[in-house]
Parts: structure tokens; sequence; C-alpha cells
């Protein structure tokens, strides 16, 4: 087994914040010298020197344990990376009674890491390339797709509470909010007349968002099949779940097995077994949106795939309910979507 502190001479940990980021370095374990720095360019550049100097130099020999490299710690990633250090997501921290600031947690970023075998050492997340793209993108169908929801939902009550002459018992159908986005101005009481013309506004935003959420899609097909091609090869993976696992994945060497993969879409078997009942239940855990696009290829599956379905069948024989079926495949398709994401690296 081989640990960090074996491979690498200094671990610098780094607490991120917005205006200042405080560092650390330790040297086979004993704490060499601590700083903060601002977080504009200037600060980030007067860091990485200071980084150098206290290291000797030794870039190799040297792996930065940072906390938030995705979001207050990103610049600094990047910079570090270009000056050719390795950078790491730090652990979470466990505090316990030893208190909180800046310093220690700064050695605590580093002293996480120290006693963890290489391979369990998670990458930073790297930006500027068709990813980010992807992410945002996938950010922004996400936030479209909760304002139409939002929309739909009170332009439905306010329906059911107004006789506008739309039938709303039911879920409204897109002929009907067509319908009232091309109502016209009539005469009718003040009080009708004002809630007809709120919901023209609900219906046409939703329309708007509609052609909103079209227009994604179509960006997220080009991105996603131009970034990772053989992910889309997978049936029921379609752009928008690919785009949701390309952000969650992030790059090679994030996620660093099968088994932490399926752990982050919170699809890996949880024990609930009790006396003579040996069973596994659903993960509640993991990043939610990654389980989402999961969820939503396996629904494709049951619905069109033939071998899905004979496996459903198998399974409803052998006495497993619905939710355990769905959990096994969703455990399957982690590992699949794993393996294919990892292939051309095992290739090359």
């Amino acid at each position: 087994m081989t640990i960090v502190a074996d491979i690498y001479p200094y671990v610098v940990g780094v607490d991120t914040h917005a205006r200042s980021h405080t560092f650390a370095i330790l040297s086979r374990g004993r704490l060499v010298d601590t700083q903060t720095f601002p977080t504009n360019q200037a600060g980030l550049a007067r860091a990485v020197d200071w980084i150098g100097r206290r290291t000797a130099g030794e870039i190799s020999d040297t792996v930065v344990s940072a906390e938030g490299t995705s979001s207050y710690g990103a610049q600094l990633a990047g910079m570090l990376a270009e000056h050719g250090y390795r950078v790491v997501e730090a652990p979470t921290p466990h505090r316990g009674r030893d208190g909180k600031t800046d310093a220690l947690d700064a050695q605590r970023a580093a002293r996480g890491v120290i006693d963890l075998e290489d391979t369990a050492l998670r990458d930073h997340r790297r930006h500027g390339d068709l990813r980010d793209a992807i992410a945002a993108l996938s950010t922004l169908r996400a936030h479209y797709t909760d304002q139409r929801t939002a929309l739909i939902n009170m332009l439905t009550a306010l329906l059911r509470v107004t006789d506008l002459g739309i039938d709303a018992r039911g879920p409204l159908t897109a002929t009907q909010i067509t319908q009232i986005a091309g109502w016209r101005p009539r005469r009718e009481p003040e009080p009708l007349h004002i809630q007809r013309q709120i919901a023209i506004a609900h219906a046409r935003d939703i329309g708007d968002l509609d052609r909103r959420l079209a227009a994604n899609k179509s960006q997220l097909a080009d991105l996603t099949a131009r970034h990772s091609p053989q992910l889309l090869d997978i049936y029921g993976v379609g752009p928008v779940s690919a785009a949701v696992i390309i952000a969650a994945w992030s790059h090679p060497g994030r996620v660093r097995s099968e088994a932490a993969f399926a752990k982050l879409a919170g699809v890996c078997p949880i024990p609930a077994s009790s006396g003579n009942t040996t069973r596994h239940r659903l993960n509640r855990g993991g990043d939610r949106r990654l389980n989402w696009a999961l969820h939503q290829i396996i629904t494709t599956r049951l619905s069109h795939d033939p071998r899905t379905k004979a496996y459903v069948a198998r399974r409803e024989a052998e006495g497993k309910t619905p939710k355990e079926i769905r959990r096994c495949l969703k455990r399957y398709l982690a590992r699949q979507i794993y393996r294919t994401l990892t292939a051309p690296l095992d290739n090359t």
C-alpha cells in the first residue's frame, strides 16, 4: 500500500474563501509554514511563488489538497495546475473539539490526505473545456424546468378557482396552454378581466420557456456528441441525461472506481436485512441530479428495451419488489456508464 506521505514529501492544505485563501505546508507531517493571500490574480500569483519557496521548488514532490476546487478555489486550482502541481479535492474535515480557524482548516485539509492511498485522491475538477459549457447548460435547463413547472401549477390553480372557459380538472395540455396564450382582451367584469390577463401571461411565459428548453436541448445534443459520443451509444441515454452524467463525472481521476461512481450516483446498495429477511434498499444520498439521470434512463428502458423487460420478469418471479428491481437496474447502469467513460483510458 502506497500512501501520500510516501510519495510527496510536501503536502499543502488550502482553506478557500471568497476574499482570501489560507495555506498550510506540511513536510513529513510537520508544519512548515502558514500564510494567507487575497484571491485576486496578484494574490494567487504570490501564493504560488510562496509555495515554491517553502517547498524548495520541488513541484513533483508536492501535492496540494484544497477545499472548494469547483467553487472558491477553482481559479487557484487552475493556476497551480498550470505550474505543474497536482491539485486534489480536500476530504470533508472532521473538526471535533479542536476549534476552528482558517489556519487550522488548512492544516486539516493537508493532514486529511497524508495517510490516504494515492489511488484514493480525487483530482480537482478542471475548468475551461466543453464540460464547463455542458454543466452550465444543464444547470440552466434545470432552472428553466423548475420555472415551467411553477408556472403551470400557478396557471392550473388559477383556472380551477376562476371559470375562464378552460376545463382544468386534470393536468393542462399543451393545446390548452396554447389556446390560453392566444386569448384576446374581451369585455367582462374587471376582476375576471385581470385574472384572464394573468392566465395569458402565464401561458405565454410557458411557451417562451418551451422554446428555450428546445434550444437548450439542441445545444446539449451538439456538445455531448462532441464531448462523449460513446455515452450517447448507451441505450436510453439522451443529451439531457448525458449532460448531467458528464457534469458529475467531470474528468478522469475524479471518480476513482466503479463503486465510487455508484456511491456518487446514490445507487450503491444499502443493507436493510432483519431476522430471516436479507435485502437491500434504495440509497437516498449521493448526487441527486445524477441519480435522476439514471432514473430517467431506466424508465426509458423499462418501456422500450426487451432485455430490461425480460430482466424485470425474471426478478419478479424471484420475489423482488419493483423498487428493489429498479435499484438493481440503476446499479447495473452505473457500472455500464463507468466502464464506458473509462474505456478510452483502459485502451491506451
